[in-house]
């Protein structure tokens, strides 16, 4: 019987491997391993924190368009029993035709409120009154998050029961988050009668951060009856 010569690895066609007297082959060193492991745990980390970025971009944007369809019908039914809204129910519709956006927005600014779209800041004004109609809403794909594409005279339309509030923009700027003042009744002057019919926009700034807040102030420019339908402003869309 012919055998193989030394250091050779014995085949047998038979089998699904060596034999038992075929050599080994060398152990990787242990630190070798170690580096191997580590590399996979930093892959897998990665991995993870990839996907939950496209969850807190890009999920929760689906999930707040989701609930923004819910909310519509919820407004018309509101309407139609001519009820209050309650903190956290949609108050009303708002329109930006340069970023071809609609919203409906609800009663309220926390976290629940916010998950669900623009929120107006809770006892503050209601459109077309004398004051600022304050409105927060995150910085996100489906909400605020092409704001600052916003310039001078650009037509921003509140929508409630009876009527349409055509706002015009008056000036966009960037505040600290502590500036709380610009969301005031007479933000120019806090504490003082307001004498001017504004809207206030605020959302987080820069994009991806939270530092600042980037702030739309707005002023009506005319109102518009339901039944006259919807304002031209509108219809160039």
């Amino acid at each position: 019987m012919d055998y193989p010569p030394p250091g050779r690895r014995a085949f047998d066609p038979h089998s699904s491997g060596l034999h038992a007297g075929a050599e080994a082959p060398p152990a990787r060193p242990n630190w070798a391993r170690r580096v191997n492991t580590i590399g996979e745990v930093l892959v897998t980390l990665g991995l993870v924190v990839l996907l939950f970025g496209a969850y807190e971009f890009w999920g929760k944007a689906w999930r707040m368009d989701r609930d923004q369809h819910g909310l519509d019908r919820d407004l018309d039914r509101l309407w139609a029993a001519a009820a209050v809204p309650r903190r956290g129910e949609p108050i009303g519709r708002l329109y930006i035709p340069r970023l071809h956006k609609k919203w409906v927005v609800v009663n309220g600014v926390g976290a629940a409120s916010l998950a669900k779209g623009p929120g107006l800041y809770p006892g503050r004004d209601r459109a077309g009154d004398v004051g600022n109609v304050a409105i927060a809403g995150h910085r996100m794909p489906s909400v605020f998050w092409n704001l600052d594409r916003l310039r001078t005279a650009d037509p921003i339309i509140a929508e409630t029961r009876t009527g349409w509030y055509v706002y015009r923009v008056v000036g966009l700027r960037v505040v600290r988050p502590t500036q709380v003042e610009v969301v005031a009744r007479n933000p120019d002057r806090p504490g003082a009668r307001p004498g001017r019919r504004l809207m206030t926009l605020t959302t987080c700034n820069p994009k991806f951060e939270n530092y600042q807040r980037l702030v739309v102030r707005a002023e009506l420019s005319r109102v518009q009856s339901k039944r006259a339908g919807r304002p031209a402003e509108l219809s160039a869309r």
